[in-house]
């Protein structure tokens, strides 16, 4: 009997190694009285003039009489960043910015000169949405607004004038001009970003060149009164280039920068980026493995700005991430207008539990973007509006705004191509309790999830999850509720375990109050 056992249970365990089946990760959640506060700013989002994230986008103009609006922005679009709790946006660019003149779009909209978006298609645009549009929406919505300013084409005096426009409360020839156009108050804008991508669209220089330029700009962008404590944020890194960041830290007084930015798309090749629909496997784990390499690129960024500012002095702003693919073919060349899938679920899940994890230094993050352009969390046309994947993935994080964060530790965590199959991150907040974000990317198994609980002292769990059977799934303005959150009740807590059958390709966030 025990040889017949023995024979019939070597095939099984064959077959249990070649698929997978019951393949565990374990998790533990850890208390650290050290632990950061997540940030708010991680969840932000970008909207530059590009495509239709703009014009017929967010913005219909204050003359439409068919799609309901605030001062010409859409009604249904204000509805569901207030939904979102957006803590900022970044405007105007993008490579857009380094070619915007801010004094072209205020005064009457009848009176402003048209500007060319060469970086974007060639399309000419009438500049009827500028500082006052943006800068009003940001209070309508209750964001921070985020300013990235003219570098590569622009003047110093040309930033110091809009510096003073937003935020002189007193007298002054550009704080009298904001009155002159209707704005009392000024906004107290606190976010500045110096330039944009000056490694290449903001003017191909080098980290040497732009250190020096950008100690000349920030030296004169002090707030002009003592109540606005502006934050300056210097033109970071695009993905590995280390140079770049340590040139920064180590050139610039740090006394002249509040934060450095960083970029990186989940693009696996530049040149051909792949379909954002009907895209196979093969594909799928190659958008994957870029994404993943977030945890690479800022643990090292981060290293290197721990070298020279050991006191965290200077944070970590990563303005640009998102899943980048081929536009839509019916699309012409620089609209960059593409759907959004599970994989971007799978890209947002993993990249955002990446931000809370490093929370330390990461202190804003700006998805691209926000509306019709690369990963967005909405989608028009015409009259009608949807809400992406993406989107719900925004708001099934939102409970990590301004939490603390519970340090993790993962093991037994390999998938397809030795990536890892789990994401996890967790926090703790006053008013939404304890959360848990969980990510499976493998797109053919399930797995079980074990989590420890026991410094964990609430253990009755509420989950939502977002999940599909096909990786391509996604939001349409036929089907617009295709991909949704749905309760996710397969899950037990066992004593001090909390035991997850995690779907294949699904996020499941968890909460405990």
């Amino acid at each position: 009997m025990k040889t017949k056992a023995i024979l019939f249970y070597v095939p099984l365990l064959w077959l249990y190694s070649l698929v997978g089946w019951g393949q565990e990760v374990n998790i533990s959640i850890n208390l650290d009285e050290k632990a950061p506060i997540i940030s708010k700013h991680i969840f932000g989002h970008f909207a530059e003039h590009l495509g239709r994230c703009i014009y017929d986008g967010l913005y219909v103009g204050d003359t439409n009489k068919i799609i309901p609006n605030t001062a010409g922005v859409r009604n249904d679009i204000i509805a569901a960043l207030k939904e979102l709790r957006i803590p900022n946006l970044r405007w105007p660019g993008g490579c857009f910015a380094d070619t915007y003149h801010w004094k072209d779009g205020v005064g009457p909209k009848e009176e402003r000169p048209t500007i060319v978006n060469r970086w974007w298609g060639g399309t000419t645009e009438d500049n009827s949405f500028g500082t006052h549009d943006f800068l009003n929406l940001c209070e309508v919505l209750g964001a921070e607004p985020y300013l990235s300013a003219n570098v590569g084409s622009g003047t110093v005096q040309e930033l110091i004038d809009w510096v003073q426009y937003t935020n002189h409360d007193g007298k002054s020839p550009m704080a009298d001009w904001r009155r002159e156009h209707g704005r009392e108050q000024p906004w107290k804008v606190k976010y500045w970003g110096v330039g944009n991508e000056t490694w290449g669209c903001g003017g191909n220089m080098t980290a040497e060149f732009y250190a020096n330029i950008y100690r000349q700009y920030a030296t004169f962008m002090p707030g002009w009164s003592g109540e606005t404590k502006i934050v300056r944020i210097a033109s970071g890194a695009s993905e590995d280039d280390y140079h770049w960041t340590e040139t920064l830290m180590k050139n610039v007084p740090h006394h002249l920068m509040e934060a450095v930015a960083l970029h990186d798309y989940a693009v696996f090749n530049w040149e051909d980026k792949g379909p954002s629909l009907n895209f196979d496997e093969e594909v799928y784990y190659k958008s994957m493995e870029q994404a993943l390499k977030m945890e690479e690129y800022v643990t090292k960024h981060v290293a290197i700005m721990d070298k020279y500012d050991p006191d965290g002095k200077v944070d970590l702003f990563v303005d640009e991430w998102g899943g980048w693919y081929d536009a839509e073919p019916e699309v012409k060349k620089g609209v960059l207008y593409q759907q959004n899938t599970m994989r971007d679920v799978m890209i947002a899940g993993t990249v955002l539990n990446t931000f809370n994890n490093h929370a330390r230094r990461v202190k804003m993050a700006n998805l691209a973007q926000m509306v019709n352009v690369l990963q967005a969390v909405i989608l028009t046309e015409g009259e009608k509006m949807i809400k992406t994947p993406t989107y719900h993935v925004m708001n099934l994080y939102k409970v990590h705004q301004d939490a603390t964060l519970l340090p993790t530790t993962i093991t037994n965590n390999t998938a397809y191509r030795g990536l890892p199959s789990i994401s996890v991150s967790a926090s703790k907040s006053n008013t939404e309790g304890i959360n848990i974000s969980l990510v499976n990317i493998d797109a053919n198994e399930q797995i079980e999830v074990i989590i420890d609980l026991q410094h964990i002292s609430s253990k009755k769990f509420t989950a939502q999850q977002l999940a599909s059977n096909n990786i391509t799934a996604h939001n349409s303005f036929q089907n617009p509720d295709s991909v949704k959150p749905m309760p996710f009740k397969d899950f037990k807590v066992k004593g001090d375990k909390l035991i997850v059958n995690m779907p294949k390709h699904a996020l499941v966030v968890f909460n405990s109050k």
